[in-house]
């Protein structure tokens, strides 16, 4: 089996053509980030202007002290909103590289299975168990990919959990602290 000029040629391409679908991804996650973070520095600086103008118009100690813990709540709230945000684009783009890998890995055992087998039929005689030997390396190989796969999907899914957890948490702790002020 020998390996073509229009063979390297087909495999460079399909590899520029990966990297620059992925980057493509990337920026556009990072993009999506600067995004949200601009639109929260904005917010942040409004809302601080409007808090800031409150507390000068207050008519007494007790009026600033009510001001300063009604922010607690909606503070609490705003974080874990932007933290949402944050880990969706960030689990979004992570799915993507995954989407992409996948499908790169299922293309590149589906040209070593054909090699494999173009190899097995044109090996010379007393070669079988060689040839064998690889054949199973390839299905470790692939069993082991599988389940690396599925074992980082796990722990996607269990980092979600924990999650979705933490920030109920961190909103019920700031909704009493909220109450008690």
């Amino acid at each position: 089996m020998f390996i073509t000029a229009d063979q390297i040629t087909a495999a460079n391409k399909t590899n520029l053509d990966a990297f620059t679908g992925l980057s493509t991804k990337a920026f556009s996650g990072f993009e999506k980030l600067v995004e949200l973070n601009l639109a929260a520095a904005k917010a942040v600086l409004t809302e601080s202007f409007h808090h800031a103008q409150s507390l000068l118009a207050a008519k007494d100690l007790q009026q600033v002290m009510t001001l300063q813990t009604g922010l607690v709540g909606p503070a609490a709230e705003k974080a874990a909103a932007y933290s949402r945000h944050v880990y969706g684009i960030t689990v979004e783009t992570s799915a993507e590289f995954t989407k992409a890998f996948e499908a790169q890995a299922a293309e590149s055992q589906k040209t070593m299975t054909k090699a494999l087998d173009s190899l097995s039929k044109n090996a010379p005689a007393g070669t079988e168990s060689a040839v064998a030997v690889l054949k199973s390396a390839l299905a470790s190989s692939q069993n082991a990919i599988e389940s690396a796969q599925s074992t980082a999907k796990k722990a996607l899914a269990m980092a979600e959990s924990n999650v979705a957890a933490v920030t109920e948490h961190a909103l019920s702790a700031a909704a009493a602290v909220s109450k008690k002020a």
